[in-house]
């Protein structure tokens, strides 16, 4: 059994520093995929305060991503490449920060409560395999502190999932 305690008034350096710490020790030893992902999925809204939605969408042949293992309200099944800004973390290969969804082009609404967005891309040898995406109704609520954390995280799951 796992018992992860995250320091809310930690500074965000060591709070990622603990997030990814905790997916190692979580995904040590276990070669399922989709477990993987639900764990961490878990296990960010458990570090991260102030989400509305946590999770991952895969890739699925060469342009488009699937919903993986969430928490939060249903979301919004497939997303080609390029659309909305989990399409464009994975067609970019790049980390998206949105502090104001509704001011991003094409941005999609899977939950109208969303008002800010960091979705990063899980790279395996160059490709995106997945995207972790984050959603807050908060504005501005993610910052590139956070967005390093992920990143973080991102690399060190990336062959566990």
């Amino acid at each position: 059994m796992f018992a992860f305690a995250p320091d809310p008034n930690q500074p965000k350096a060591e709070l990622y520093a603990d997030l990814v710490g905790a997916a190692k020790a979580l995904i040590h030893g276990e070669s399922d995929g989709v477990a993987n992902m639900a764990n961490i999925a878990a296990l960010i809204w458990q570090f991260l305060p102030r989400l509305n939605w946590s999770g991952f969408y895969r890739t699925v042949g060469a342009d488009e991503l699937v919903l993986g293992p969430f928490i939060g309200k249903p979301a919004c099944i497939r997303i080609p490449f390029g659309q909305g800004v989990c399409g464009t973390a994975a067609a970019s290969a790049a980390t998206q920060l949105v502090p104001d969804v509704h001011a991003f082009p094409g941005h999609i609404a899977c939950d109208a409560d969303s008002r800010s967005e960091l979705v990063v891309p899980v790279l395996r040898e160059g490709r995106v395999i997945a995207v972790i995406d984050l959603d807050s109704p908060e504005p501005a609520r993610f910052d590139a502190e956070d967005a390093a954390g992920i990143e973080a995280l991102a690399a060190a799951i990336a062959d566990a999932i």
